[in-house]
């Protein structure tokens, strides 16, 4: 049996986190979702930076729509919106066999906006209505002005991605606003049962940042394991905020779990295995998002099993030991999110650079 497949087994859905019209004009999409079970789709400013920058495939579209539009992001946006709205269509038949609970695309607010929380809501529902898919999400980072934001959207009945989550504390928040949004929906008199969300947890940076202080206090037992410690426990949060009274009075209602999106699980340190942080977090209702190498690499040697919810104590234990040795997680998960808004505006900043360029010829020919 495929190995992607026994994934799905475990109740976890594997989607890919990539996003370019080679993959769908080749056919390989499709392949992925007809053979090996992919289930959605994520995207960021630096999948779109690669896209555009490192082929000729959006040059026509960014001269037509040079003759049209001044504004460089305005002109992004389109080109960005055409690619999810053709791959939402072609993850539509998984969004309707799972009735709404797979088969999503994510587009990204743009990182400029991070800090941002008016003009966040403002370009998610802009998205929202531009894309016109149910089966679109719309990405918003787990700011402190990011999560107001993620309120309100959520209340006005738009599918959301939490992006950039690092820390247990802000996930916690995070199912706040989510929960808060749901609650306010209900109070306008608007049903939620249509209502998709996911908060997507960035790993493997939290080893990559963590691991030299390890190594500095010579604590090397743990090297590569703080992600995945860190992970569990954010599952056992989820495991209790989505089991409770509170969301169970939600839930009469039509609404659905925030399911947690494990991200960045692609193994950074070639001393681990590039399967690590998939084989590592399986488990019921979660989604994993692979770049296709990692996907290539577990269909060849992965092994699946339901692991999220074992070693929970050893998880405890990992975190107890960080503090004891003088190591603040919550600090370096904040530094995690300041660098991560830093890395994608750098990312969407190359890429405006990249299609001003490209406009700059098609005025000249023209």
């Amino acid at each position: 049996m495929n190995r992607l497949l026994e994934i799905q087994n475990h109740g976890q859905s594997i989607w890919l986190d990539l996003l370019d019209r080679k993959i769908m004009d080749t056919g390989e999409l499709q392949r992925l979702i007809d053979e090996d079970g992919l289930r959605g789709l994520t995207s960021n400013p630096a999948i779109f930076e690669k896209a555009i920058s490192k082929s000729t495939d959006y040059d026509n579209d960014i001269d037509h729509l040079a003759k049209q539009e001044d504004n460089i992001e305005a002109i992004f946006f389109d080109l960005a919106i055409k690619d999810i709205q053709r791959a939402a269509d072609l993850f539509k038949p998984v969004y309707d066999k799972t009735k709404g609970e797979d088969g999503f695309v994510s587009l990204e607010v743009s990182p400029f906006l991070a800090r941002d929380t008016e003009g966040t809501i403002k370009q998610a529902r802009e998205l929202w209505e531009k894309v016109d898919r149910k089966n679109v999400m719309i990405k918003i980072p787990s700011t402190k002005e990011g999560l107001p934001a993620i309120r309100k959207c959520i209340s006005e009945g738009i599918n959301i991605n939490i992006t950039l989550l690092f820390g247990l504390p802000r996930y916690k928040e995070v199912t706040e606003a989510y929960l808060g949004g749901l609650e306010d929906r209900l109070m306008a008199n608007k049903p939620i049962g249509n209502i998709a969300s996911v908060a997507s947890f960035f790993l493997s940076r939290i080893d990559v940042m963590i691991d030299p202080i390890l190594t500095e206090k010579g604590i090397n037992d743990l090297k590569g394991e703080v992600a995945i410690a860190s992970a569990k426990k954010a599952y056992s949060i989820y495991q209790e905020v989505f089991t409770n009274d509170s969301f169970k009075a939600l839930e009469v209602k039509g609404a659905r779990p925030q399911r947690v999106l494990w991200a960045s699980t692609s193994a950074k340190d070639p001393a681990f295995s590039d399967v690590k942080y998939v084989e590592a977090l399986i488990g019921q209702k979660t989604i994993n998002t692979l770049p296709v190498d990692t996907i290539d690499a577990f269909r060849d040697h992965g092994q699946a099993a339901n692991t999220l919810t074992k070693n929970l104590d050893h998880a405890t234990q990992i975190l107890k030991r960080l503090r004891e040795s003088g190591i603040d997680l919550d600090q370096i998960t904040q530094k995690l999110e300041d660098e991560g808004i830093k890395k994608f505006n750098a990312a969407f900043d190359a890429l405006l650079k990249v299609i001003d360029t490209q406009r700059k010829k098609s005025n000249a020919k023209a």
